[in-house]
């Protein structure tokens, strides 16, 4: 009989490993047949394991009902279904869900004071959500979407650990915690006005001068935040934020839209707003930024829209070879297929297939005038069979010399 109920116990802990996501805007009970429910083995059975009648307004899996057959995935005629296994029993570990069949986040990354915690991950693996946990902006609800638990049970589950402390200094200290957002685009529906204004009010460190200077902000300030480019709004959000004295300062994806000068530029801000008692959270893809940037690293692994699982913290060079290797050792672990890595191809095509290939285009030395920027570019070529790298810093011409060989812009031929 002890055997038995060992058994049973083991097949109930297997249960909780799986996890069923519905996406609220593909699903479309009104237009579909139910499918995933009349094509359910359980269902037929005699379980309620998906609920889901022509008015509702998404349909409902019961993951502990739910034998993974993976059924409904493939009779859905909108992909709106994905039944996962989880790669071990996280269920102790969950730090916060949205909902029922919606995107489940296991573990926290684990800050330190006067250390730069780089965040590295696929998107929509749960970076922003973890970034909004640990600013105090979303109250984690430890997979308890129903019956949220107070902050004295939250305190409790991470007692022991470093991020108890973190949040009792966040709670009982009133720090100031700073994100800079994602999608830098959106920030002129958000802020108005003036870019000089805008950080003389924001300025609490004394330093705007200086940032005006490091960022190559000082000949934008007499313009309005809306009329910004990509790469003048990332440096200005960079900015606002390293003006302001807060406690936390998380920072995500501060390298879009730059080139590498300003790259190197703005992680040096970054770095200057370390404290002994100060936090400093980075997400970032570009893995040289990651490098130069941060003091240890936190890898997010898991299915995107699904689930994320954030994996012990680990030095700069092991967290980023881990994520190129897709394996965790640490948790024997391999959450990717392939490894990620650069190889150069060295083949070649001989004979009449490489003649047919290898076509040579060239053009002229030509010239182009924009306002009070004006374009030289000297004569060249380039064949078919090459991928050619065009490096230099914004607002250089790049973007007007491709224009220019593509037919868009008329150039001027030099004399």
């Amino acid at each position: 009989m002890p055997p038995k109920k060992k058994d049973k116990d083991a097949g109930s802990e297997q249960t909780l490993t799986r996890i069923a996501i519905v996406s609220s805007d593909k699903c479309k009970p009104k237009k579909c047949r139910q499918e995933c429910k009349k094509s359910c083995p359980v269902v037929k059975v005699g379980k309620l394991c998906v609920e889901v009648v022509p008015t509702s307004k998404i349909a409902w899996i019961s993951e502990e009902l739910c034998i993974g057959c993976g059924i409904c995935v493939k009779k859905c005629p909108f992909d709106a279904i994905m039944i996962i296994n989880l790669p071990k029993d996280l269920e102790k570990e969950t730090t916060h869900r949205y909902g029922a069949n919606t995107f489940k986040l296991h573990r926290l990354p684990v800050p330190r004071p006067g250390q730069v915690l780089g965040l590295v991950g696929s998107n929509g693996t749960g970076k922003s959500t973890a970034l909004k946990i640990l600013a105090g902006k979303l109250k984690p609800n430890l997979g308890k979407f129903n019956s949220p638990p107070d902050w004295a049970d939250i305190l409790t589950h991470f007692r022991g650990s470093e991020l108890q402390n973190y949040f009792t200094r966040i709670l009982e200290d009133d720090v100031k915690a700073i994100i800079k957002p994602q999608y830098v685009d959106h920030i002129p529906k958000a802020v108005r006005g003036n870019v000089g204004v805008v950080l003389e009010e924001k300025d609490q460190r004394g330093q705007k001068e200086a940032l005006l200077r490091d960022l190559d902000l000082e000949q934008v300030t007499d313009r309005n935040v809306e009329n910004l480019s990509g790469g003048e709004l990332q440096r200005f959000a960079i900015a606002v934020v390293a003006l302001q004295e807060a406690g936390v300062y998380m920072i995500d994806e501060p390298s879009s839209y730059l080139d590498v000068r300003q790259r190197l530029k703005a992680a040096e801000v970054i770095r200057g707003l370390l404290a002994s008692d100060k936090y400093v959270i980075v997400v970032e893809h570009d893995l040289s930024v990651l490098d130069y940037l941060s003091d240890f690293i936190c890898c997010l692994y898991g299915k995107p829209g699904a689930y994320g699982v954030v994996t012990l913290p680990f030095s700069v060079r092991e967290g980023i070879n881990i994520f190129l290797g897709g394996f965790v050792p640490t948790e024997n672990l391999r959450f990717r297929e392939e490894s990620l890595s650069f190889k150069v191809s060295d083949t070649t095509v001989d004979g009449d297939e490489g003649a047919k290939r290898f076509l040579s285009y060239k053009y002229p030395a030509m010239t182009k005038t924009q306002g009070n920027f004006k374009l030289h570019v000297e004569a060249g070529e380039f064949t078919d069979s090459e991928i050619i790298v065009m490096l230099g810093e914004n607002g250089t011409g790049k973007t007007t010399f491709i224009r220019m060989l593509a037919g868009m812009l008329k150039p001027g031929v030099r004399g």
